[in-house]
């Protein structure tokens, strides 16, 4: 029952529908309440929610239940993040790549809460610099009302509105050895109103659907691409871009930094010499044609003695004639019984070619 519930909450989550995804994992802990992998399933679910509190109490509890789940340290993260709790994301973020040190998400986010732990030791909180940005421009201009002269000049407040606004479509991205695959979770959207242009270290994305605010996504990508071998598919819930990488490293971030980074190099498997998968039990592939060629050619370099070389020598002559010779050199050495073989069919077609023993031999019948 709970297995169920679990997979009815994934595909509620899936389609966008959070709120019924909280319910279903919550029926399924009330049924498995020692299950860590449901709890961090619903610390996401309340993360999308911006239920963020909650959130770090379900990646806490899945911590405690198996500290073994590096998506429990995530999701941790992240909440704790969005609760400018910076240190504490950082040591859930770090747990969590000692567990997946591959997870190139986990490097992305830990470098987000260096930097806004660098912000708040210089005093440069996102909430001192709007109180800072508001009072400066209230002292300048003390007799505006902001809230309702709608032909005001606009303020910080408005900026700050619109600099955190929040986009429409949500992303996300994994590196492989030679290409970065790049999700926009869009559903429903027509892949006529999709247009993906690829420059050398430039994505352009625009969703133009129509009735709807345009949307326009374009990053300076983290290092430079190959965009004649990069493609795009428009599926029924979400746009999936391939990036193909000029250079095979892992990206710590879909977005070029000016911040210098090393980039981690990703060693590719050998190339084998063939591109046909081997398996255990795979038998190798026999060459008919070239064994063929082989056996005639081994046939025909074949010295021969006697009575063999005699017949290979006929052979030969068979082999290599027309339909004529071949029916005069059958029906005399059939008619014959063996002792004549003639390549004239003029000379043997209109009569029976009688036996011609060899000297001092008799020929004689067999009587059955």
């Amino acid at each position: 029952m709970a297995t169920d519930l679990r997979k009815k909450a994934k595909d509620a989550f899936v389609d966008d529908d959070f709120e019924l995804a909280l319910d279903l994992y919550t029926q399924a802990l009330d049924l498995e309440p020692r299950n860590a992998d449901l709890f961090a399933d619903r610390a996401q679910a309340n993360l999308k929610l911006e239920n963020f509190t909650e959130a770090v109490a379900d990646a806490n509890k899945a911590i405690e239940l198996d500290p073994s789940i590096p998506k429990a340290y995530m999701r941790k993260g992240i909440a704790c993040m969005k609760l400018e709790e910076y240190q504490t994301a950082k040591a859930a973020l770090e747990a969590g790549l000692q567990l997946a040190s591959g997870d190139s998400r986990f490097t992305k986010f830990i470098k987000e809460c260096d930097d806004c732990i660098a912000e708040e030791a210089h005093g440069l909180t996102k909430e001192q610099t709007e109180n800072v940005s508001q009072s400066s421009f209230s002292s300048s201009s003390p007799t505006t009302n902001f809230g309702n002269n709608s032909n005001s000049t606009p303020g910080s407040t408005n900026q700050t509105k619109e600099a955190t606004k929040k986009p429409k479509y949500r992303y996300d991205f994994y590196n492989a050895p030679m290409e970065v695959v790049l999700t926009i979770f869009a559903k429903g959207v027509p892949a006529t109103s999709v247009s993906v242009e690829f420059g050398e270290q430039i994505l352009s994305v625009t969703i133009d659907i129509p009735g709807e605010e345009q949307y326009h996504f374009q990053p300076r990508l983290f290092a430079k691409i190959i965009p004649e071998k990069c493609s795009y598919q428009v599926l029924s819930t979400k746009i999936e871009i391939r990036l193909s990488k000029s250079e095979s490293i892992a990206w710590p971030s879909l977005e070029y930094s000016d911040k210098k980074t090393v980039p981690q190099k990703i060693n590719l498997p050998a190339a084998s010499n063939s591109q046909r998968p081997s398996y255990p039990s795979s038998k190798s592939r026999t060459d008919w044609d070239k064994l063929e060629a082989q056996m005639k050619k081994e046939e025909k370099d074949e010295k021969l003695n006697g009575d063999a070389a005699l017949n290979k020598f006929f052979q030969d002559i068979y082999r290599d004639s027309d339909e004529d010779i071949r029916r005069a050199m059958s029906k005399s050495f059939v008619e014959s019984n063996g002792t004549v073989l003639s390549t004239n069919w003029k000379e043997v077609g209109s009569k029976k070619v009688e036996g011609t023993p060899p000297d001092g031999m008799e020929l004689k019948r067999w009587e059955y």
